[in-house]
């Protein structure tokens, strides 16, 4: 956190102190009373269990998805504004504020986390939303995919009995172990290995032999029962990310579909500039693979007669891509007076009762600031300062 600025990725699960369970928070068909007692309970959390701090003396910086419903937005910022009178807030795309961490303007950033793969276009610092892409595919898919795998061929041997079936033991996986166990032990193969393990997962032929597969790795669930995981699964169950769909769409199409829509002057620029952050792109491989991926799929003739361009470069920001986007943030929040002419202030909302989208590209309007005839709230600077 930097000084006199918060900057908040909001998680998406919650835990409620009243449910023994994770809360999803953000959820379509949560009621918006609801959700405001669940943010307004994870926010005092964090700021008086964790931050120690005043909300009144800090500016918000909110690292928001494309994709985040509006109600929840909206929710958010009543919390802030109504509950905890921050003096500001500020929703960034999370794609844009990756860019901060290396200095450069314009990039294709690939964020594949929990919930889904989003490719966005940033050219001189302007996100180019006609031309984002996404699919359904992160951490959840990969998450649903392990658990089915494990409880149909995993075995599990325990203090009195060797090779029972995990469903006679355990029912279900709680998401933690199999994250846990996808972290620990999953990887993405190289492109040759890839494709022969997905021709022999379909085996459409007949005939498709599946490589040898790695060892098995045991998994301890608990001080009794340990989870036999086979090499097969661990090799196999980040396939789905690159198994083209019946649309031809995998994450790796995502760039390149994203790179045919923007404007053919801009094409070259960013191919050589692609950013990948996000918690799934760091599993051992990832990248390796999407690079081999991209370079096979871009001789192809859909992409080989539009995309005049066979060079990808990829850069390496100075952070894990799991908090590069937040990383970024905090480095925005520390331009205190680029903050203040972006940031929309208390003022303006409770005359407004609303937030602007952020996507709005042109300068916010001098109502959105502090009204110059009075004096900033503590550890704040006004935008347009007179002062010398």
């Amino acid at each position: 956190m930097c000084r006199g600025m918060s900057v908040f990725v909001i998680s998406v699960p919650y835990v409620h102190v009243d449910y023994p369970q994770p809360i999803q928070v953000v959820q379509y068909n949560i009621n918006t009373e609801e959700l405001y007692s669940l943010l307004k309970e994870y926010i005092h959390m964090l700021y008086f269990r964790h931050l120690l701090v005043n909300p009144r003396d800090r500016r918000v910086v909110i690292i928001e998805s494309v994709l985040s419903p509006s109600h929840f937005r909206e929710s958010l910022a009543r919390v802030l504004f109504r509950y905890f009178e921050v003096p500001s807030v500020l929703f960034a795309p999370c794609h844009l504020m990756a860019l901060l961490t290396l200095g450069i303007n314009s990039a294709l950033v690939l964020d594949c986390g929990y919930t889904e793969t989003l490719s966005l276009p940033i050219y001189e610092g302007v996100p180019i939303l006609s031309c984002w892409e996404a699919l359904p595919l992160g951490g959840k898919a990969i998450h649903k995919e392990l658990e089915s795998e494990l409880l149909e061929q995993c075995t599990v041997n325990t203090g009195t009995a060797t090779g029972q079936s995990l469903p006679s033991v355990m029912g279900s996986i709680p998401e933690e172990i199999v994250e846990d166990i996808k972290v620990r032990v999953c990887f993405v193969s190289d492109l040759q290995r890839g494709l022969k393990i997905q021709a022999a997962k379909f085996n459409l032929d007949g005939n498709a032999e599946r490589p040898e597969p790695p060892p098995d790795v045991d998994y301890p669930l608990d001080g009794e029962k340990i989870l036999q995981v086979k090499g097969s699964i661990r090799d196999s169950v980040v396939e789905m990310l690159f198994e083209q769909d019946n649309e031809e769409k995998s994450v790796a199409t995502l760039i390149l579909d994203s790179l045919i829509q923007c404007p053919i002057d801009t094409r070259k620029h960013l191919a050589e500039n692609l950013v990948v952050i996000g918690g799934t792109a760091m599993l051992p491989g990832f990248l390796h693979r999407l690079m081999a991926e991209i370079k096979h799929l871009v001789e192809k003739p859909k992409y080989k007669n539009l995309l005049a361009t066979k060079v990808f470069k990829i850069h390496t920001p100075p952070a894990k891509p799991n908090y590069v986007a937040w990383l970024g943030g905090a480095i925005f929040g520390a331009l205190q007076d680029i903050l203040g002419s972006r940031s929309v202030s208390k003022e303006y909302y409770n005359q407004m009762g609303r937030i602007p989208d952020w996507c709005c590209l042109s300068s916010p309007p001098l109502e959105m600031m502090f009204d110059t005839g009075k004096a900033p709230p503590p550890m704040m600077k006004r935008a347009f300062s007179t002062e010398k």
